[in-house]
């Protein structure tokens, strides 16, 4: 008989563990008859931005989307280049050339995943030659660790460039005691089902201090409007619906528990492999992780990651990988796409090694233990 597999993630057990409320709050929404920006929507806004300790947010469609409607803000589009990473989800990327601007990618700190900030200092001082002026840089805060951001600000102030925190995966993570997404020109947040922070369907908000920003963005969200059918700028269709909105009011008074509940498995996780082939995650010593994803390095002991995730499924845990192929190496941007001076060399060798182990809150003590168990069977 097969073994049942631990599945990496699992979005539907977040609804189960709030079947109740969140049932009603759809029935609520559904009974509303208004279903696009309308009081659920506000409310989430309200709710969303008052968690997070900003001024204003505002929702829309998917990550994507805020990240683009951003830029779209800011007036950073054609004749502009944004420099990022190449080790992110592709939305990242894609993002950036929704709204028209080049992108650079750039290489990352081999220890955290995350952008080497002194490659962007480089690039901000230096600019590679051919390229439209750097006018803003979106730090990806990726596996739900933050970005080294104290001298990347620094950077970007010099030079005149925004910089935008990419938080797709760090809903509630924090840096020297103040929540990611609050420290940059604006923020962009993924709502996708998978996130530490997901709507049961495609979701999106970005969040600034700025309440110009937001209110541009508010109205470019909606082809422009500010009165009804009247389009007093260029704008696009990227609305998050009410009843994903009601979801997600319900899931947000879940977010910080089970954040927590990320970090205690974490923590058995990491006591699980002490003294094995593999060594846990880095961690920031001023940052707060909040482990969107546990990733592990393959490679030690002669091991590839092919022969960990195979014995890890032998014992019956599933894996992941965010992500197998950088974003410069894939065929619809490789060649095309500019690098920073590194070459993305970093990118090119941890794509071959990372696996990401189950992780989401409601994993079973039970689980948890089977998938430790696991970990020390891989020294055996």
């Amino acid at each position: 008989m097969s073994m049942t597999v631990i599945p990496q993630a699992d979005p539907g057990a977040g609804y189960r563990a709030q079947q109740a409320e969140i049932d009603a709050a759809v029935a609520r929404a559904l009974a509303s008859g208004w279903y696009i920006l309308g009081r659920e929507g506000e409310a989430f806004e309200q709710e969303f931005a008052a968690w997070l300790g900003t001024t204003r947010a505002v929702g829309c469609a998917n990550g994507t989307d805020a990240l683009a409607l951003i830029l779209r803000g800011l007036g950073i589009g054609e004749g502009s280049t944004v420099a990022t990473v190449s080790h992110t989800a592709v939305a990242t990327v894609a993002a950036i050339e929704m709204a028209g601007a080049v992108p650079l990618l750039l290489d990352i700190d081999p220890d955290t995943y995350t952008m080497d900030p002194d490659e962007l200092v480089a690039v901000l001082e230096d600019p590679p030659p051919g390229l439209p002026p750097i006018r803003a840089a979106i730090a990806v805060h990726l596996y739900g660790q933050a970005c080294d951001l104290d001298p990347m600000l620094a950077a970007c102030q010099a030079a005149g460039a925004a910089l935008i925190e990419d938080c797709a995966q760090a809903h509630g993570a924090m840096l020297g005691g103040r929540r990611l997404g609050t420290l940059g020109q604006a923020s962009a947040f993924s709502l996708y089902p998978t996130k530490n922070l997901g709507a049961l369907g495609d979701g999106g908000v970005l969040a600034t201090d700025d309440f110009e920003l937001a209110d541009r963005i508010a109205a470019i969200r909606q082809y422009g409007w500010k009165e009804r059918y009247i389009s007093s700028m260029v704008g696009v269709n990227s609305r998050l619906d009410e009843v994903q909105a009601a979801i997600l009011r319900v899931k947000l008074t879940a977010l910080d528990a089970g954040n927590e509940r990320r970090r205690q498995i974490a923590a058995a996780y990491d006591a699980a492999l002490a003294g094995g082939p593999l060594s846990p995650p880095a961690r920031r010593p001023d940052a707060e992780h909040v482990f969107h994803q546990y990733v592990l390095r393959a490679g030690a002991w002669g091991m590839t990651r092919s022969d960990v995730q195979a014995r890890l499924r032998n014992d019956g845990v599933g894996t992941g990988i965010h992500y197998p192929v950088p974003v410069h190496l894939q065929s619809a941007y490789a060649g095309r796409v500019p690098l920073g001076p590194a070459g993305c060399a970093e990118t090119a060798r941890a794509s071959q090694e990372v696996l990401s182990l189950p992780m989401y809150p409601e994993l079973t003590d039970d689980q948890v233990g089977h998938i430790c168990w696991a970990l020390r069977n891989l020294a055996g």
